[in-house]
């Protein structure tokens, strides 16, 4: 099976499915059940970390890879031996669109994080949604989060190459708009370093590996380090 193929039948997957890295169940709508890291537990509680949340769709999750290995598992260590005393907690949800984002915000807003890294969009470019709503709705996120003195780091996304070149384009384009009308941090691919390097991707040539989740870990944390105190 090619790669563009493969897109494309993850995207309808996705969609259908409502999947989750750690297999929770779709809701009586199809729509995938909030991640568990959305609601503080007694553990969250207790810790008195600022914490840091990774706020996204599957890349987040780190869907099709085991516990312990999404890209916020791996910034937890990189942040704790390198002297950052930070929480990361993962609110990545498999199957998210930018609505379904936006939806799940109060949620998030309400935990008051000392950071949050954005990354949403992909499944909006893959089921073709329009795109200025997609920038819309991200800059609605952006904007609230920022109302509520909720520091952002944006983390970007692309489209694969079956895509039209203008298109594609324009989806880039997007976040680097909304970075520099918002002043954020800005890194334009999550899996920079990722896509195309051996091992990196799954079979289905749209999410990392355990091995690509580390480098994602690791281009986090170089865009986020200027945010944090030690």
């Amino acid at each position: 099976m090619n790669r563009s193929l493969a897109f494309i039948l993850t995207a309808i997957a996705l969609t259908l499915t409502g999947c989750k890295a750690d297999g929770g169940k779709a809701d009586s709508n199809g729509a995938p059940a909030p991640a568990a890291a959305q609601r503080p537990t007694a553990t969250d509680l207790a810790d008195r970390r600022p914490t840091i949340v990774c706020f996204g769709d599957s890349l987040t999750a780190g869907y099709g890879t085991d516990p312990g290995e999404s890209y916020p598992d791996y910034l937890q260590e990189l942040l704790t031996r390198d002297g950052y005393p930070y929480r990361v907690s993962n609110a990545g949800v498999s199957g998210n669109t930018t609505k379904d984002g936006l939806d799940r915000l109060p949620r998030l807003i309400a935990r008051k994080p000392a950071l949050v890294v954005l990354e949403f969009g992909g499944n909006d470019g893959l089921r073709g949604l329009p795109l200025e709503q997609t920038e819309a709705n991200l800059g609605s996120m952006i904007e609230q989060l920022q109302a509520a003195g909720i520091p952002v780091a944006l983390a970007g996304i692309t489209l694969p190459p079956n895509y039209s070149g203008e298109y594609i384009k324009q989806f880039n384009g997007m976040y680097s708009t909304l970075a520099r009308k918002n002043h954020l941090p800005f890194l334009p691919f999550l899996l920079q370093g990722v896509y195309g390097t051996p091992g990196g991707m799954q079979d289905d040539a749209t999410h990392a590996t355990a091995q690509g989740n580390r480098q994602v870990a690791a281009n986090v944390e170089k865009l986020i380090t200027p945010l944090l105190r030690r």
